[in-house]
């Protein structure tokens, strides 16, 4: 999961800088990185330890309503905005009908958090809101194909294995039946 939140961050660029100011692997903001002990943002491990202390944070603070595949998409929205915007679009969501528990209807109405007659009347005002869609797309999609790769890499390395095991063996009965033959002559 890291990887893929470093990867659509960074690129895994430890010196990554966004026009915003975030910096480093996991693009913390400077107040983030302070919260979390991490000193210098574009230190890759401190990085990764502070993406991933600040990740846990949220998934933390979120409300206990919020559960499974729906509390981790939104914790990665909070990654992104913020939890003040999520909690704007939680209650936009909510205004307009839907779920605020669900990550599915929350993502429907937090683009509307860029348009003007939307984000005046939310706390925390603008946030381009289409983002941390689309940031909780990417993750995942990241996620599934390092998963992917991972889970093809174990196999090519079962497979060898068992390729050696049998050539071993192999080789073992041959010497064998060279063993008998030698021992019939």
């Amino acid at each position: 999961l890291l990887a893929a939140l470093s990867y659509q961050e960074s690129h895994w660029k430890a010196d990554a800088v966004s026009f915003t100011g975030v910096k480093g692997l996991m693009m913390l903001t400077k107040n983030t990185a302070k919260e979390v002990g991490v000193t210098n943002r574009e230190d890759p491990k401190q990085s990764i330890y502070g993406g991933a202390k600040y990740l846990s944070n949220l998934f933390k603070r979120l409300p206990s309503d919020i559960k499974g595949e729906d509390r981790f998409a939104m914790a990665l929205a909070a990654y992104n905005q913020g939890l003040g915007h999520l909690s704007d679009a939680r209650i936009l969501t909510k205004r307009m009908g839907g779920d605020p528990t669900k990550w599915n209807d929350v993502r429907k109405y937090m683009p509307l958090l860029a348009k003007k007659q939307y984000y005046t009347k939310a706390k925390h005002g603008y946030m381009r809101g289409w983002e941390p869609v689309k940031f909780v797309d990417n993750v995942r999609n990241y996620y599934k194909i390092i998963s992917w790769h991972q889970d093809q890499q174990e196999f090519r390395l079962a497979t060898a294995k068992q390729d050696k095991d049998r050539l071993s063996a192999s080789n073992d009965n041959k010497k064998s039946d060279n063993s008998l033959a030698y021992s019939l002559l």
